[in-house]
Order: C-alpha cells, then structure tokens, then sequence
C-alpha cells in the first residue's frame, strides 16, 4: 500500500515520509505540493475521528494547540527564509480528506495580485499537479527549519515532541 492511502497509520508507522515530527495530537508533515514552499499539514493521530467536533474536547483543545505550534514554527521559518513572507493561513477544512487535519499555508509578497488576498483553494489545478513545486530534495533546507523551529518551541513549552 502507497503511504498516500493511509496517511495518518502510516505516520504512526513510521513510513510516511513527509513527517516533521510528532505532536501531542498528531503528526506535523511537510505537503506533497511546494508550490507556497513551507506549506504543512497537521494530521490528527485519531483516524476515525472526521470532525473536530467528534473528538472530546480535552483533545480537540490539544489539536487546535498543536496547529499553533506549527503554524508558528512554519512562520518562523519562512520568515526567515524569504524576505517576501507575508503571513500563515490555517485551513480546517475535511471536504476531501475525511479525517481531522489542518493546513497552514504559508503566504508570500510574490504570489500573484489576483490570489494573494484570495483562499489558497482558488489557485489553478495545474500548481496542485506541477513537478516542479511538488514536495522534493530542493525543500530540505526548509523542511529541517520548520523541524527545528517545531523542536525549538516544543523545549520553550515543554510541549512532548518526537522529532523524526
């Protein structure tokens, strides 16, 4: 079976390759598609649960926590990467994905004027499918920033992270 098929067991098997680290509530991963470079995604550890809503709250507080820890280390590091960094965006969405996930898109000063005040979900189909942005070798160097930012504010917070 294709890790794709089965992101979250394949996170808590250690064979998805796009894990950053493991959070109290999920596996932080880097996206498939590069084409907004630092995008990540947090994939909640409970397969089953579809919604936020259907998590108890306890969880669902340490879920939505965990997003704030990426989204910061994620701004960080593009931040300090491109001078363009305008912002992070958080998605929480489960229209296609049925299980509890969030996306944080990073923003940048040279994406298009048409799309950058606009939901990343309006960019063409064509940068979801370009080789040239999809998830390779050339994001190393940002991929291990936003691990040792993750692993940096998890030590300020004595939050319990698993580095991968």
């Amino acid at each position: 079976m294709d890790w794709r098929e089965d992101r979250i067991g394949s996170a808590a098997r250690g064979e998805n390759p796009t894990v950053l680290a493991e959070l109290q509530s999920g596996y932080a991963v880097i996206g498939d598609v590069q084409f907004l470079p630092g995008y990540c995604v947090l994939l909640g550890k409970d397969p089953n649960a579809k919604a936020l809503a259907e998590m108890p709250r306890q969880e669902r507080v340490q879920f939505l926590a965990d997003v704030d820890l990426l989204a910061t280390a994620v701004e960080r590091a593009c931040r300090a990467t491109d001078p363009a960094f305008r912002r992070v965006n958080i998605d929480i969405l489960g229209n296609a994905d049925a299980f509890v996930h969030a996306h944080i898109w990073p923003r940048y000063e040279w994406e298009a004027s048409e799309l950058v005040w606009r939901p990343v979900w309006l960019y063409d189909l064509e940068s979801w499918r370009n080789p040239a942005t999809a998830l390779g070798k050339q994001h190393s160097p940002l991929r291990t920033r936003i691990t040792e930012e993750l692993h940096s504010l998890a030590q300020t917070d004595a939050v319990r992270v698993t580095v991968e």
